[in-house]
């Protein structure tokens, strides 16, 4: 046991010699944001940093299309649909008003070419020709979109279409923490979305039509990585802003500010002071030696630690402390997977996280054959 923990310490040395911070939520910024709603949050372990009416049910907006364009990367990754398939557009995704690249009935483009199309000019006639490819019908994709919503815990989330188009609507609402959710579940399962959130400008129909962000930060942002901005007369000017600097990825959603330029420095205070006040503790899962198995056909079983992330404030990195706990034996059966043990993560003594400590193997519990043959063998041996 002794060796197992000096191995792992020395491990846990090599990652002190980074500056890790403790971290505690702050109940109040050093900025207030023109904003009905504002939340940041750190896309790796989902943890909000700050929240200003986070739970407000609100318009949208275009950032409705967070929740469409993970149901369609969803959709891709189950093979429902690929990225080379061609969508025709019906009548109902060419009628579309507000943001658009004037799809045409009948017209024909590609899965690939649609999603450009919506990340980077918030086309509503693409969002509902997606929508139509995935599900059949809007209607049934934006069922799927509340169905999932309810799934990612979004409690206070209420789709009527695709678009966030609200002329029409009467209660089309997400809450600034809903939408991190959204957007968290989109960034950090579905990478390739930032193939198309990261494009400032493009064009589509073999260049004849150029396409431009509507995400200026994408531009104008140090490590903007995305993600979907909106504007309505109801919804005021939103946005779900991504920014990755070092090994930190922070969402900061926006909503109801009253001009652009008001959201897009609301959405930057946001990012920066988060950048400024916060780093991340990142410790790799790895090799934990073995421990002794009583009952089983061999007498030990390997075991490892799982990786462990926590966001933390600067400032505090000598008060990180480890403590490992693994017991003398464990019991046979075991299976591969089952904890063992843990090590615990400690910050000016008080627990900031644990990982498991698990088996790396099965273990069957030795039969009455098994111990037969010990013997016997054990006999020849002696």
């Amino acid at each position: 046991m002794k060796r197992i923990l000096s191995l792992f310490l020395t491990f846990l040395a090599i990652f002190f010699i980074i500056p890790f911070n403790c971290y505690a939520i702050e109940d109040n910024a050093p900025f207030e944001l023109k904003a009905k709603s504002a939340v940041l949050m750190d896309a790796e372990s989902g943890e909000i940093i700050y929240a200003k009416n986070a739970d407000e049910p609100l318009p949208p907006a275009s950032v409705t299309k967070v929740m469409t364009l993970l149901l369609v990367m969803e959709a891709i990754n189950d093979g429902i649909i690929k990225l080379e398939d061609m969508v025709s557009v019906s009548q109902n995704a060419a009628s579309m008003g507000g943001s658009q690249v004037f799809l045409e009935p009948g017209e024909e483009m590609s899965v690939d070419e649609m999603l450009k199309c919506v990340v980077v000019s918030s086309a509503n006639d693409a969002a509902v020709a997606l929508a139509e490819k995935v599900a059949g019908s809007e209607a049934t994709f934006v069922q799927r979109m509340n169905d999932r919503a309810k799934e990612l815990g979004m409690n206070n989330t209420n789709f009527e279409n695709v678009t966030g188009l609200d002329d029409s609507v009467t209660n089309h609402t997400i809450s600034a923490h809903d939408i991190a959710v959204a957007s968290r579940e989109l960034i950090t399962k579905h990478p390739k979305i930032f193939d198309y959130t990261t494009i400032w400008m493009d064009t589509i129909r073999n260049g004849e039509f150029g396409l431009s962000n509507t995400n200026r930060l994408i531009r104008y942002y140090n490590g903007a990585t995305g993600l979907k901005t909106g504007s309505t007369s109801k919804a005021g000017f939103c946005i779900s802003a991504t920014a990755k600097r070092d090994n930190m990825h922070l969402i900061a959603v926006i909503m109801g500010s009253s001009t652009r330029d008001e959201r897009n420095a609301a959405a930057s205070t946001l990012l920066d002071w988060g950048f400024a006040t916060f780093s991340v503790f990142k410790a790799e899962g790895g090799d934990a030696g073995s421990v002794k198995l009583m009952g089983g056909k061999t007498d030990k079983i390997n075991i490892e630690y799982e990786a462990f992330s926590k966001l933390l404030g600067k400032g505090k990195e000598q008060k990180i402390t480890t403590e490992m706990e693994i017991p003398d034996c464990v019991y046979a059966p075991i299976k591969k997977g089952d904890k063992v043990g843990s090590v615990k993560f400690l910050c000016d003594g008080k627990s900031i996280g644990e990982v498991d400590v698990v088996s790396t193997e099965d273990a069957e519990r030795i039969g009455f054959f098994d111990i037969l043959v010990r013997i016997w063998q054990n006999y020849f041996m002696f």
